[in-house]
């Protein structure tokens, strides 16, 4: 069964809770008509940055990025040394040892875009593979909810614009997830082989 909760981006999700925070504060208060009996609606950004698992992963997910910036940092400090040193001294350098500098200063270049390419694809693959991991423990505890509630169709909140509260099963559905998932431990994960060049 395909996860109900794929295609939320862990980093978008947090903007989207922030505005609504923000917006609600900033509105008159709405009045809602009746609740509509066996329509429900889960806010599925929310699921993933609402959730304690979620907010662990952002967390995570910044060290891992800081880990990576430490890194290539001092890749790109060397080429730019040795780029200034070549600019420097272009009336003095001999013009064989000139060719063999700059020959090596692009190999470095190439190999520290390789690899700042590979711990981006890194970070990538590690979150979406957590995110998969949070979507796969909220799965059932967003069935039973919706079987609890005597939900007919389970709409996206996403698609609109004001809901009815009493419909919104997100709540609930954080609650348990919190209980079940209370955070996540992870490191910095290798793309498989057979995802490296998609």
């Amino acid at each position: 069964m395909k996860s109900l909760l794929l295609g939320a981006a862990l980093a978008s999700a947090i903007a989207p809770a922030a505005f609504a925070q923000t917006s609600a504060a900033n509105q008159t208060p709405i009045t809602h008509g009746q609740p509509i009996p066996g329509v429900c609606v889960v806010y599925n950004q929310m699921l993933v940055a609402g959730s304690a698992a979620g907010q662990a992963v952002t967390a995570r997910m910044q060290q891992l990025s800081t880990e990576v910036e430490g890194e290539l940092q001092p890749f790109g400090a060397t080429i730019q040394t040795e780029a200034q040193a070549l600019q420097a001294g272009a009336a003095t350098i001999p013009a064989e040892e000139m060719q063999r500098r700059r020959t090596a200063l692009q190999q470095r270049v190439q190999e520290a875009q390789q690899l700042e390419q590979t711990r981006t694809n890194e970070l990538r693959y590690t979150l979406a593979s957590q995110r998969e991991r949070i979507a796969q423990a909220a799965e059932p505890i967003l069935i039973a909810v919706y079987q609890e509630r005597g939900c007919s169709i389970l709409l996206e909140r996403e698609g609109a614009y004001i809901v009815n509260p009493a419909m919104d099963i997100t709540a609930t559905v954080i609650e348990r997830l919190n209980a079940q998932l209370p955070t996540l431990s992870f490191n910095r994960m290798t793309v498989p082989v057979q995802q490296q060049g998609q």
